[in-house]
């Protein structure tokens, strides 16, 4: 009786620890971070794939991988930095195949946009960033039918509002045209085409002005130096 008690006691110390919420599930949850997915905890714990980004973090790297790997309490000190790391882990991750997959669901979810604009017809777009640094520019947007990059935006109450701040780094360069060339049934067609628009006042066409011409600034200013140099 003793034994089946203390079983007991086991098997339900350890439903409830493995029904504790990791820190990886509790980041991709917060306000802001909806274009992160959930990197596999093995994928982390392979040193072969966090090859060289303890030289970019820093001395704090053990630190904020052990947080991540609920290994130690989370440090408001360290937050950014934690992020920053687990950003770069994700852009990795998401060129595997696994990654790519769990990706996959959020784009046909519509869980990073659409494309606003109207040719498109709402087609759902991909985090992309401009370069593969961390701190150089915010993640961006690629819409694979009418082959733009834009600003993203959050969906909230079936409308997009406000903008998302993450770094493109934590996307990488590489991750839309890698994702569509390994899922090539979800390229689009191209836009549809649209009837040309007419500017009308009062139901009449308008014939606009042309538009002014092009000032270059350095020119006025060699202008301006050399009328200056005359009357001296």
């Amino acid at each position: 009786m003793t034994e089946r008690r203390a079983m007991a006691a086991s098997t339900s110390s350890d439903d409830e620890s493995s029904g504790a919420e990791s820190w990886i599930e509790w980041f991709c949850k917060q306000e802001g971070n909806e274009f992160f997915c959930e990197i596999d905890q093995r994928y982390i714990d392979d040193n072969f794939n966090l090859y060289g980004l303890r030289e970019i973090i820093g001395q704090s790297f053990k630190k904020c991988l052990d947080v991540i790997l609920d290994r130690a309490d989370s440090d408001e000190v360290l937050d950014q930095t934690v992020q920053d790391l687990y950003g770069l882990i994700h852009a990795r991750f998401i060129v595997t195949k696994r990654g790519q997959d769990k990706m996959r669901r959020k784009f046909k979810n519509c869980e990073f946009g659409v494309c606003p604009m109207l040719p498109c017809q709402q087609q759902p777009v991909l985090p992309s960033g401009l370069k593969d640094h961390i701190d150089i520019h915010s993640v961006m947007v690629y819409c694979p039918r009418c082959n733009n990059i834009m600003l993203p935006s959050m969906k909230t109450g079936g409308r997009y509002g406000d903008e998302v701040d993450l770094d493109g780094a934590y996307f990488g360069s590489t991750f839309p045209h890698l994702f569509l060339m390994q899922f090539p049934e979800l390229r689009p067609a191209p836009p549809i085409k649209m009837p040309e628009y007419v500017p009308r006042v009062f139901g009449f066409k308008v014939r606009l002005p042309p538009p002014p011409e092009q000032v270059d600034e350095d020119e006025v200013m060699q202008d301006s130096n050399a009328v200056e140099d005359k009357t001296v």
